[in-house]
């Protein structure tokens, strides 16, 4: 059964103390200083080296003070290799105090060539590196007792391969023969000649991107044919980067246009056939307007005649003889009034009667046969 009793003072102080502590840290907040800073100059006055420090010594952290171990180099265009050589110095005892030399600019054209960086960003980038604790500007070509004694170094770090200058074939040879030299190892690949190397087997990639990102033609050195040239290049890429980027967006968006152009072609046959269709209203207003045409083009037949119209007709034929008839009356009332008139016109009305008759007759018979039509 646990037990339910409230702990003691002491031991809650010390679960606050356990909870409060920072984590731990491996890199640096400050840059490593430079031999002549006042930090520096402290630690070499704390260091006693009038005791000479073995590498069993060393290896066994039995030395009673940090071991000073010093590395040298260009470190030009400062790459991983550098920084990992630098992590095999300071880890290659327990307790390191890590000095790195870095040349100057007139000790190195004149012994090894021109360099990318001059001295002052090598000096820079070397100790913002999180393994050194201290940078010695300036540092000497080939190493001397003065040098070592002035700094207090115990131990040379480089790789084994012998490095000649002049007329020695190895350098540290002197210092290997005292026992004071511990071996790094170099990464295989990777150095400041390959990274010219690449830059130079690429020299138009980097002159096009220097361009695009704003450097004069004059700054790169470059002629005026090829800043054109390196130009439309750029243009070119950027065009064609252009399409690439339009083609992943249709990949992307492919299922979505399928879907939409679907929709969208329903949508466009229904519209069609509701105009075209055979119930479409085109053939609506086809139908409609043929109509009308047939009608203007044939109007319709008259009428037929109705009852009271044949009714009228036979109260018309029946009413009496035309108005010619009429006539023929006004005209033999006149002959019968004239009567005084002379033989020849009495021979002349007597054929006008016959001929009035005759007409008369006519008319007769015809409204007869209308009669009987009707």
């Amino acid at each position: 059964m646990s037990s339910r009793k409230r702990p003691h003072e002491n031991e809650e102080t010390e679960e606050c103390t356990i909870k409060s502590s920072p984590p731990p840290t491996f890199s640096k907040v400050e840059p490593a200083p430079f031999s002549e800073d006042e930090q520096a100059l402290a630690a070499l006055d704390m260091c006693d080296y009038s005791k000479k420090i073995t590498i069993e010594m060393a290896q066994s952290d039995t030395a009673q003070r940090p071991v000073r171990v010093y590395a040298d180099g260009i470190y030009d265009l400062f790459h991983q290799g550098h920084a990992r050589q630098l992590m095999q110095a300071k880890r290659v005892f327990p307790n390191v105090y890590l000095l790195v030399g870095v040349c100057s600019d007139s000790l190195t054209h004149e012994n090894k060539g021109r360099t990318v960086m001059d001295e002052n960003e090598r000096y820079e980038a070397v100790r913002h590196c999180r393994y050194v604790d201290e940078v010695v500007r300036d540092a000497p070509w080939t190493l001397d007792d003065d040098f070592l004694n002035k700094h207090k170094i115990d131990f040379v770090a480089h790789d084994e391969i012998p490095y000649s200058a002049g007329s020695s074939d190895d350098i540290y040879a002197h210092i290997k023969a005292r026992g004071m030299f511990v071996a790094t190892e170099r990464t295989e690949g990777v150095s400041t000649s390959d990274v010219v190397a690449r830059i130079v087997k690429d020299y138009d990639v980097y002159v096009r991107r220097n361009l695009a990102r704003g450097y004069s033609a004059r700054e790169l050195n470059v002629g005026y044919i090829k800043e054109k040239t390196f130009r439309l290049q750029n243009k070119m890429d950027e065009l064609k980067n252009k399409g690439k980027k339009v083609i992943e967006n249709i990949g992307e968006k492919r299922q979505d246009l399928i879907q939409k152009w679907e929709d969208k072609s329903k949508e466009f046959i229904g519209n069609f056939l509701l105009l075209f269709g055979r119930e479409g209203r085109i053939s609506h207003f086809w139908n409609e307007g043929k109509g009308r045409i047939r009608q203007a083009l044939s109007p319709p037949s008259s009428p037929p005649r109705s009852l009271n119209t044949s009714s009228s007709s036979r109260r018309h034929y029946d009413s009496g003889p035309p108005k010619k008839m009429v006539r023929y009356e006004e005209c033999a009332d006149y002959s019968s009034d004239d009567s005084s008139t002379g033989a020849s016109q009495d021979e002349i009305g007597d054929d006008e009667a016959d001929e009035i008759g005759r007409s008369e007759n006519a008319v007769v018979e015809t409204n007869g046969t209308k009669k009987e039509a009707l």
